[in-house]
């Protein structure tokens, strides 16, 4: 009885075009076998992944792997004259994002015609000088300010607040981004752009920070302080937010959803001890995590509550 050998990838290397399996002996029944094994996962049309690293990326690496493979396999079949914009930029300048779909975008000069983009690419032709366009990582992407105007434009109002805290939290110049939305008179999503440069405060930390300032604001609850430094017998504190007469913190505790790490539990022992600290000295905390920011009519009885009970002690 004679048995098919096991079929093993390259010790080196983690993403490959079909020509590339093909020039290192897999033929198409060889690449067919590694996937139905799960040794191999197909990323997009004529691109693979070795599927032990697929398996191990967090949802958002996925995303950005994505834009990797499209650039890896369109190396062959692509002049090249494009670069990534909006979210697909912004995932390469690891912009936070919130609840956007992998669409590739890319931006060119003119629409193409010969040149084939895959179904799940975008392609952009919007005007733009070299002072909008940069290098990340090796691949030609739209400038931090260009990026950030472009998905001001295309997402819905608080997913582009989001993008836009931590654009101008990374150095994104305000007056240049101004300029752009001057601009754009007329432009489909020009609105919502305006609206979120009037809003947008780059001391927020995370997505939920952003949002829950959102919330509050359209809660017409009187805003809070930012990123609040305050002391206590177990040293220095920052709150997330803080209405400092009424001596009421609020902390958001979802960071985890958005950033590719834990906090470590030495890290969530000191956090509570500086609470316990503050507490003592009659601070008041309403800690709030994502379920919290889509529950409004809860999260504003509490937040009153808490406001009204420090007035009333």
């Amino acid at each position: 009885m004679t048995h098919t050998p096991l079929l093993e990838l390259p010790p080196t290397g983690n993403l490959w075009r079909t020509e590339q399996l093909l020039d290192l002996g897999f033929g198409s029944r060889a690449i067919r076998s590694l996937l139905d094994s799960g040794t191999l996962v197909r990323l997009r049309h004529g691109c693979y992944i070795r599927a032990s690293l697929w398996n191990a990326q967090s949802a958002t690496v996925r995303s950005r792997q994505l834009i990797y493979a499209h650039a890896h396999g369109t190396l062959t079949t692509s002049t090249g004259a494009f670069h990534y914009s909006h979210t697909s930029a912004a995932r390469l300048r690891l912009l936070y994002l919130w609840d956007v779909d992998d669409t590739i975008h890319v931006l060119q000069k003119v629409r193409p015609s010969n040149e084939r983009h895959g179904r799940d690419v975008r392609c952009h032709t919007r005007p733009f000088a070299d002072h909008d366009v940069a290098v990340v990582n090796g691949l030609r992407t739209t400038s931090l300010e260009r990026t950030t105007a472009d998905c001001a434009m295309l997402l819905p109002y608080r997913q582009a607040l989001i993008l836009t805290d931590h654009a101008l939290r990374l150095g994104a110049d305000p007056v240049a981004l101004q300029a752009l939305a001057d601009g754009l008179d007329g432009r489909r999503g020009i609105r919502t752009f305006r609206r979120v440069l009037a809003a947008a405060d780059p001391r927020s930390e995370s997505p939920g920070e952003t949002l829950a300032r959102d919330l509050i604001l359209r809660l017409r609850i009187r805003p809070p302080e930012p990123q609040v430094e305050v002391s206590s017998r177990a040293g220095r504190h920052r709150l997330d937010f803080a209405w400092k007469e009424e001596k009421v913190a609020l902390e958001f505790d979802g960071k985890i959803k958005y950033f590719d790490y834990s906090p470590t539990a030495e890290v969530l022992f000191e956090e509570r001890r500086r609470e316990k600290a503050l507490v003592e000295e009659g601070w008041r905390f309403v800690r709030v995590e994502w379920k919290d920011l889509f529950r409004e009519q809860e999260f504003k009885s509490r937040l009153l509550r808490a406001l009204a009970g420090r007035r009333h002690a």
